[in-house]
């Protein structure tokens, strides 16, 4: 059964949304992937409502089955973490308002589970969504990336593991070493 999930990366002037269906072999193909923009002069509860309008477009055009959602982590900039932890828990209660089961992942996480490499930069994040999503140009901007990058993330870390020559598809080497990854956690 295919997995569709909604990834979120929160921001206040960018807040980047994908959506891809993942099947259970983890071969994924692109549902939409945008960006919810908010001007930086408007009031923060302005800002908030834009990205709430936008999550829940996505939500209701998309239907996904889950929402991962980029976990905050600390920043030398206090008001950058803080309009990310804004915009991050207006994703997770809309989430929760829909009825969704979400989740959050660390950008090493989602890294490691894209490109095989924790300390991964925004180019090679870039590179391999597009290559596992078939793509014939990186998604841009970034932020748009790092939404489709923790949807696939998600998918991968719940679904099972399944070798290529079960399903007749050869595993991206990210894919690969993510299973790796997932034996040599249950030792």
């Amino acid at each position: 059964m295919t997995l569709r999930v909604l990834g979120i990366d929160p921001g206040l002037t960018r807040c980047g949304v994908g959506v891809v269906d993942v099947a259970p072999d983890r071969s994924a193909s692109l549902v939409h992937v945008g960006v919810i923009r908010s001007g930086a002069d408007e009031a923060i509860e302005v800002r908030l409502a834009a990205v709430a309008r936008g999550i829940r477009e996505v939500i209701g055009a998309h239907s996904p089955s889950v929402v991962a959602v980029e976990r905050v982590f600390a920043q030398q900039n206090r008001s950058t973490v803080m309009g990310t932890a804004q915009a991050s828990g207006v994703a997770l209660l809309l989430a929760a308002e829909s009825g969704l089961p979400a989740a959050t992942h660390t950008p090493s996480e989602v890294k490691a589970a894209i490109t095989g490499y924790g300390a991964a930069d925004k180019r090679q994040v870039q590179t391999m969504v597009a290559r596992i999503l078939r793509l014939e140009e990186l998604p841009r901007p970034a932020d748009a990336a790092d939404a489709l990058a923790l949807a696939l993330c998600h998918a991968w870390r719940g679904a099972p593991a399944t070798s290529a020559t079960n399903t007749g598809r050869a595993l991206t080497p990210a894919q690969r070493a993510w299973a790796q990854a997932e034996r040599a956690s249950r030792r």
